[in-house]
């Protein structure tokens, strides 16, 4: 697991005025939430967070905050981004405690695509789905879910039933038979018979339930 800290001061000035001449001097309003505590603004550094977010596992990992002499443990749940520029307007950050459920959006990790028995078939891999909402204790929480393609055959695909989660990790929202789809599928080449059963997969909407 990557480890994450950042750099933060409490700010007393809120408000759009505020929060510009923050931005013109390379910080980032935020406002830190959850627990048993009030809502806390304040602010980080612009380019310490551009370099953090980076690294995908940053967007689901436990990070420590500090704050001068303390520390809280935090998840990053919302970044307001500059339409165009490089710039970020607004992070929120919500507490978490060790003993509290927490529900984080993890990205998928497809592996094996080259040994693939579908796509050494002449299938190709059509990804439906980046990532899905899990709830877990923060100890569990993981950077990301693998998703092994190795043994899929062409026509075939894995289902968010068929995920192997870790330990202590399930997803947010229980799988039905009418929920129940497709995050990445192994069909024929566009014009092939397995085509439309593909294309219909896809269609389906990638978000996570």
């Amino acid at each position: 697991m990557n480890e994450f800290e950042l750099s933060a001061e409490r700010r007393a000035d809120v408000g759009k005025g505020a929060s510009r001449r923050l931005r013109r001097d390379g910080k980032v309003p935020a406002i830190v939430y959850g627990g048993d505590e009030e809502p806390m603004p304040v602010t980080l550094i612009q380019n310490e967070m551009n370099r953090r977010l980076e690294n995908q596992a940053f967007y689901s990992h436990v990070l420590t905050l500090k704050l001068g002499s303390e520390t809280q443990s935090v998840v990053l749940k919302d970044i307001h981004r500059h339409p165009y520029k490089r710039q970020l307007l607004h992070v929120d950050l919500q507490r978490v405690s060790a003993s509290r459920r927490l529900h984080m959006r993890v990205p998928l990790h497809f592996l094996n695509e080259d040994a693939c028995a579908g796509r050494k078939a002449g299938g190709v891999i059509h990804r439906l789905a980046t990532e899905v909402e899990v709830g877990c204790l923060p100890k569990d929480l993981p950077e990301f879910i693998a998703v092994d393609l190795a043994g899929v055959e062409l026509g075939q695909g894995v289902r968010l039933s068929e995920l192997v989660l870790p330990a202590g990790v399930e997803l947010s929202h229980p799988v039905s038979e009418e929920t129940d789809r497709p995050v990445v599928m192994v069909a024929r080449p566009h014009g092939g018979e397995e085509a439309p059963a593909a294309e219909a997969a896809a269609a389906t909407p990638t978000a996570a339930p």
